[in-house]
């Protein structure tokens, strides 16, 4: 009597073994994390990706969004420790060579090609929400796309400004200035004080979307015929900027219903 072949993992048929390539703290709870890229793994910018991690018996999945370009040999990741967090717990010990799952398919439609039309794209980000608009800003097609780019990135304390040289960097870079625009950088932090914070803004994206200071910072009114929107970070953030963008008159992107904003909700 034959036997049956050995039964291949749930976890193994979905997912494929990776391996940490470089650990980055930004602050005692922030950091990101480079594995390497499971072999034909494709993703769109802005797109999230699932890593697993073994507890035990059991193996934890979470998403998060993939910060590095479409085109590089790894995939970087950049998140919050949760304290007493099931899947972050596991990350403490987090080091090169550490083994990680990551799911062999990429999820998510917080893509810049949910907009058919549009000049102006603003990128609105809380926290660790800023990480797909890394990712986002190193397209060429982006540059291409919009005439100009607008990032808005709001954190607590200005430690927590996390990529501030690569994002800085990215208008010396060739291949994006070619596409023609133009990139801001807006920062805007909770708690600091402006003299504890030179040039950022003070106050959460929604007040300054309120009273004005977002718009003036940027030199552009948010309008329906010209402003596109990104938003991803805190669910208050989103779901009280959507209330704001839907007085102004914007609505957000459906299936074959094109729209002025688009939201990840996975959060």
């Amino acid at each position: 009597m034959s036997s049956s072949p050995p039964k291949t993992p749930v976890s193994q048929l979905k997912a494929s073994t990776e391996t940490v390539t470089s650990v980055h703290y930004w602050t005692d709870k922030l950091l990101s994390f480079r594995t390497t890229r499971p072999a034909g793994y494709q993703f769109t910018p802005g797109q999230f990706a699932r890593l697993g991690v073994t507890a035990g018996e059991e193996t934890l999945w979470r998403a998060y969004s993939v910060t590095s370009a479409a085109g590089e040999d790894e995939l970087e990741y950049f998140l919050v420790q949760v304290p007493g967090g099931l899947f972050t717990e596991q990350l403490k010990s987090l080091k090169p060579g550490y083994p990680i799952l990551v799911e062999k398919f990429s999820y998510g439609f917080m893509t810049v090609d949910r907009f058919v039309d549009g000049e102006d794209l603003w990128m609105l980000a809380t926290g660790t929400g800023l990480g797909p608009f890394i990712s986002i800003l190193q397209d060429p097609a982006v540059w291409k796309k919009f005439r100009n780019l607008v990032l808005v990135h709001c954190v607590r304390n200005s430690d927590e400004l996390a990529y501030q040289e690569l994002l800085s960097a990215l208008p010396q870079r060739p291949e994006l200035v070619a596409g023609g625009a133009r990139l801001q950088l807006i920062r805007s932090t909770t708690r600091d004080q402006q003299a504890t914070a030179p040039g950022n803004l003070q106050g959460r994206i929604t007040t300054l979307l309120s009273n004005g200071e977002l718009e003036a910072a940027a030199g552009l009114d948010i309008t329906v015929e010209k402003s596109r929107i990104m938003m991803c970070g805190n669910p208050e953030m989103i779901t009280a900027t959507r209330d704001i963008l839907y007085q102004r008159g914007l609505r957000p992107c459906r299936r074959a219903v094109p729209g002025q904003f688009v939201t990840e909700d996975y959060w």
